[in-house]
């Protein structure tokens, strides 16, 4: 019955070990970045007009000007 008491003792023990390891692992973890700055509404504009065009000329919508 000693041998089972200690063999649970040491399992216990390195149950412990490794939770400490990780723990103070992931405090040396840095934070992450700060999000970036939301796009203002002249870029998300410009973004949309780029796109439309993009789309003409997948439709061939231009064709007519060669």
């Amino acid at each position: 019955m000693k041998s089972r008491s200690k063999k649970i003792a040491a399992a216990l023990a390195a149950v412990e070990a490794y939770m400490q390891d990780e723990y103070s692992a992931a405090a040396q973890i840095p934070p992450p970045p700060p999000p970036c700055v939301e796009p203002t509404a002249w870029a998300l504009s410009a973004r949309l007009d780029t796109m439309t065009g993009h789309r003409m000329m997948q439709f061939r919508a231009f064709s007519s000007i060669r």
